[in-house]
């Protein structure tokens, strides 16, 4: 995993987490095949918006509480915060670029 990708463990500190700034959390499971094909998409989208947006990570099966909370029922799913706020849901596998231009119009 990429340094600029953090996994957050407990309900705690993703609250803490996504309260300030964009953040993109990244809901995925181990045995999720097209989870694990968006790891390093979710990488490189990590890198290419280094000091913009804040990349986590959410295992479902680890915190189900937070999958519970924000109805994820079909993985992987992304959701962008904005100081704590949704502000988009992305769901399903995506190449680097459409992914880039849903950022994009989120960044100021």
């Amino acid at each position: 995993m990429a340094e600029e990708v953090f996994e957050l463990t407990n309900v705690k500190q993703f609250n803490q987490f996504i309260k300030e700034g964009l953040v993109l959390v990244d809901f995925y499971a181990d045995w999720c095949m097209h989870c694990i094909t968006m790891f390093p998409i979710v990488e490189e989208l990590a890198e290419k918006f280094k000091g913009k947006i804040k990349f986590t990570k959410v295992d479902i099966d680890g915190d189900q509480a937070l999958s519970k909370k924000y109805n994820i029922n079909t993985l992987p799913t992304f959701i962008l915060f904005k100081d704590g706020e949704i502000k988009e849901k992305i769901i399903g596998t995506f190449y680097t670029e459409p992914f880039v231009e849903v950022l994009k119009k989120h960044i100021s």
